[in-house]
Order: C-alpha cells, then structure tokens, then sequence
C-alpha cells in the first residue's frame, strides 16, 4: 500500500482513538479509513487489468492459532470474503493454517485488518463480562461469531461503495473477472474441496458482539503478518 495512503489511514484511525473524539467524529473517522482502504482495493483492480504484473493471483498462509482457533479463523473468512479472497481452512496442531487465495493487493488488505481486528476482538472480549448464568467460552464464541458478521457487513458495503464511487464504466466486469481468476486458482490447489457444516453456538453474546463488530476500526492501525494475536482463554 502506497506510503501516503497508509499515512493518511494511521492518522485518521488515531483521531478516532482520541478519547476526547466523541462517538459521532470516531465513527466518522473510521469510515473515512474503512472508504480508503475499499477504494485502494479498486485503484488497484483496474490497474491490474491494463496491466496483469502489477497485481498477479497468488496465496499465502495465516497460522490461527489456540485458544478460540476455529473462531478466529471464522473471523479471517469474514474479512477475505468481502475482499475478494477465498480462504481454505486446514488443520494444525491445536490451531488451524488458513490457506488464504486472491489478489496481491486483496490479501494485503485481509491481512492488514485481520490482525487489527484480532486486537480489536482481544480488547472487546475482555471489556464485556459474561452475564450470569452462560458458560465463559460459549458466550465468547458466540459474541466472536457476532463480530465476525458485522465486520463482513461493514466491508461489503465498502467495497460495493467503491466500486459504485469508481466512476469506470468497466468496474464491475474486472472485479468480477477477478473472482473468477481466484476461484480457479483455488479450484487448481484443491479441486476435491468440501464446505465446513455449519456451527450451533449456543452463548448469548451474538448481539454484543454484533455491536462491537459495528464499532470496529477497518483501516488497520496494525501491519504485523504471520502469526496471529491469541485471543485470551
């Protein structure tokens, strides 16, 4: 990500984290973070599509790690997804190694706000007690599952604004061009794949994590990669 444009996100997320900053300004500032990172995913879109070497398909792997593994990496689907990127979860060790598909460019986006987000999530956790009555884990899960959802929202209404906001006529044809690339990359590393049946959480924290998922920062103050941040047990 150019350095200018990385410059202006860090600024603009540190304003929203000023504890003079009243809700209103934080949330605006963090959706003008949330917008420049969306139309930086665009810019480079249509560059790559006059020019393929400058944004070539590729993979990497993120190492998700215990405790809440499998919550964590239900976090990262939720970031990739909204950006392009399609993630294939493996198992490892305790953990899991997330096989991650997409876009140079996409996936340096998913990374940087992953492991923002995982911060984000630490920090959420620990400010919310668990009520009376719910199991600590199940209500943890649940409200990881609620930040997860409203995170993924958040970015899909992003990057649908940015593409809607490019003012390029052919936008829509290249990214979906590019979905196409990815899902055929994929198909090429793993053409038996099967999908995941799906989770029954059974903790009160959907809502509560809901709410800290629509609060959360998505300019990604954080550009560590590799190894994720554990989330506390």
């Amino acid at each position: 990500m150019p350095d200018a444009m990385l410059s202006k996100i860090r600024k603009l997320l540190a304003k929203a984290e000023d504890p003079a900053c009243t809700a209103a300004e934080a949330a605006a500032f963090t959706a003008k973070a949330t917008e420049l990172i969306a139309r930086y995913g665009v810019d480079q879109a249509l560059l790559a599509a006059r020019d393929p070497a400058v944004d070539p398909v590729g993979d990497r792997v993120v190492e998700v790690v215990a405790p809440y593994a499998l919550d964590k990496a239900g976090l990262l689907a939720a970031v990739a997804a909204p950006l392009r990127c399609r993630t294939v979860r493996r198992r490892a060790g305790t953990g899991f190694a997330m096989h991650l598909f997409g876009f140079a460019s996409d996936l340096e986006r998913v990374e940087i706000l992953f492991t923002s987000l995982l911060v984000q999530a630490a920090h959420g956790l620990a400010g919310t007690p668990v009520p009376a009555g719910d199991h600590p884990a199940a209500f943890r899960r649940s409200w990881l599952a609620g930040f997860a959802a409203a995170v993924g929202t958040r970015l899909r209404e992003a990057e649908t604004a940015a593409a809607a906001e490019s003012g390029a006529p052919s936008v829509a044809l290249v990214l979906a061009d590019r979905s196409d690339r990815v899902e055929r990359r994929l198909a090429e590393v793993y053409p038996r794949l099967r999908t995941a049946s799906a989770r029954r959480l059974v903790g009160g924290g959907l809502d509560l994590g809901a709410a800290a998922g629509r609060r959360a920062d998505l300019g990604g103050t954080r550009l560590r990669s590799g190894r994720s941040t554990p989330l506390g047990a």
